[in-house]
């Protein structure tokens, strides 16, 4: 028996919006679960291990990025497609865009299987911390094909409005991981301690059981989107739709990554310490940044399947409440999280008061500014889920290259400000971005955009 969707075609529009970002933000926090998990376990060991699985996080998020254009690309379609009723062009948007994800991940693994060293050292690790760093970072690399699968998977989903399965998977999962954390990190009886690299072994472990669950999901039909290889051939003029929608978001996304690898290398240049306190200040600014992320993908949704039914007023309307939302919820969150910045830090990092109090630092420069980025994040899925997929990027871009980086850089270098210019630099690029989305927003170009008839 298929699963009933969220239709945000009709009914009341803020009810749709916050039924979908609900589940969304929390497999989303679930997701992001894993990496808070492997931080709080290594983190006991001290604040080298956290460094060196610190580096690999901005990279595993550059790699991720380079095929999440299709994933992206296929919401988009999916959500378009499913607001015009036209389920059987779901199902084939499916398994073209989830082919060519797959064979993507594949030639990436294996690339970035091999020049791993070579990144470490292009980022200036210590030797101190690069065995560890690097069989980490390989062990992750292994199952980018999972990881990329499963992205893939939730992606569909939400375009077609099912956001529970994603859910309850990822919440399966979870607990499996804070279980086999301490097991292949520490070692119990025949399983052997691998220390840092524990951490990705059983990452690896729950991603292929999530892979696998999704296969399962769509082969069989379990939604409305049922995968057939049967005859299959790709569909050249589908895949170079997808291909012009996905390409700028996979540029994107990849600026946003690359630009987080920069500030990492950035950070590194004060020493192992000042990067453990980046580290764990940015992973829990990834943690904040699910929430903007699932409005992101609800705003998308919301927008794609509207479009598709050539509501365009509706719209328009449910990606200015997303945005309202975004700022609302996390200025609130930010607040939170500048009250309690130390011991939220402290429960991811062992380390001296020294380092402590730097992270506690990052936090409370950032935090009150995440309103900002919750904002733009939401208007930015209203870009995508209208197919406007160019303007996210150069918005993008802006936020990263023209204004982010630049700035670290420079303050950074100043003796007054050293590592503070890399603090400061975050909620500078979460202010100015936004502003300019939004008015980009409000020229209206993007509601002119059509991609399905």
């Amino acid at each position: 028996m298929k699963r009933s969707r969220i239709d945000l075609t009709q009914g009341s529009i803020l009810k749709g919006l916050l039924a979908l970002a609900f589940p969304i933000i929390g497999a989303n926090l679930l997701q992001t679960g894993y990496q808070l998990v492997d931080a709080f376990w290594v983190g006991q060991l001290g604040a080298n291990a956290v460094a060196a699985v610190s580096v690999s996080f901005p990279v595993n998020f550059l790699l991720i990025s380079l095929s999440s254009g299709f994933a992206f690309a296929g919401t988009i379609l999916v959500a378009q497609y499913a607001g015009a009723k036209n389920f059987k062009m779901v199902s084939h948007v499916a398994s073209q865009t989830l082919t060519m994800v797959v064979i993507i991940s594949i030639v990436l693994s294996a690339l970035a299987y091999l020049a791993s060293p070579a990144i470490l050292r292009l980022l200036g690790v210590e030797d101190v911390i690069f065995d560890d760093a690097n069989f980490f970072q390989r062990t992750i690399f292994i199952g980018l094909v999972f990881n990329f699968s499963f992205i893939m998977f939730q992606s569909l989903l939400r375009g077609i409005g099912e956001v529970r399965i994603p859910l309850f998977i990822n919440a399966g999962t979870l607990a499996l991981n804070f279980l086999l954390d301490p097991l292949f990190i520490y070692g119990w009886g025949p399983v052997k301690a691998y220390g840092v690299t524990g951490a990705a072994v059983s990452t690896l472990c729950t991603l292929f059981l999530s892979s696998f669950i999704a296969y399962y999901v769509l082969l069989k039909g379990k939604t409305d989107i049922k995968l057939s290889f049967k005859n299959f051939s790709f569909d050249g003029p589908l895949l170079k739709k997808a291909f012009k929608l996905g390409a700028p978001s996979s540029i994107e996304i990849s600026a946003r990554a690359l630009g987080l690898t920069i500030m990492t290398g950035i950070a590194a240049r004060f020493g192992t310490e000042v990067l453990a306190a980046y580290g764990v200040g940015s992973r829990l600014i990834s943690f904040v940044v699910i929430f903007g992320l699932g409005l992101l993908h609800a705003s998308s949704t919301m927008v794609g399947q509207n479009m598709g039914a050539q509501k365009i007023d509706r719209a328009e309307k449910g990606a200015a409440y997303a945005a309202w939302i975004g700022f609302g919820g996390l200025t609130i969150v930010g607040i939170i999280f500048y009250i309690f910045a130390e011991p939220l830090v402290r429960a991811f990092l062992d380390a001296s008061d020294h380092v402590v109090a730097m992270g506690t630092d990052f936090m409370k420069i950032t935090s009150l500014a995440f309103g900002f980025m919750g904002a733009q994040l939401a208007l930015v899925g209203t870009l995508r889920g209208s197919g406007n997929t160019v303007e996210s990027m150069i918005l993008a871009i802006i936020g990263i290259w023209v204004i982010q980086f630049p700035f670290a850089w420079i303050v950074s270098g100043m003796d007054s400000m050293q590592e503070h210019g890399v603090w400061w630099s975050f909620p500078v690029s979460y202010v100015i971005p936004c502003i300019l989305t939004v008015i980009w927003f409000k020229r209206g170009k993007w509601k002119e955009k059509r991609l399905v008839d």
